[in-house]
């Protein structure tokens, strides 16, 4: 019997390790190395908030809910703004083609 095909298969962990091995060699790779370590930097954050609400959550006032959801909402949209000017960046200023990434 063969088994499905799952997206999570040896095959695609073995492209996403190559091409993470790729990001930190100075080879041209698929991923951005900025957006990843921004993208694990908002995890870390995340977790953070989340931990310290799940700690605090009988001691939290409507002020600092709302509050914690105004700093979720700033970073949110400062990442957001920040990936869309660097795509216009690129869009308007394109590399030249022997320079590295």
């Amino acid at each position: 019997m063969k088994l499905p095909k799952a997206f999570f298969g040896w095959a695609n962990f073995k492209k996403v390790a190559t091409e993470l091995v790729k990001m930190y060699s100075g080879e041209t790779s698929y991923f951005s190395k900025k957006r990843i370590e921004s993208g694990i930097a908002f995890i870390v954050l995340q977790w953070g908030m989340i931990h310290w609400m799940v700690i605090n959550v009988a001691k939290i006032t409507a002020q600092d809910l709302f509050v914690w959801s105004a700093i979720e909402g700033a970073i949110c949209g400062y990442m957001i703004s920040k990936i869309q000017s660097e795509k216009k960046d690129l869009k308007d200023n394109p590399p030249a083609p022997d320079a590295q990434p």
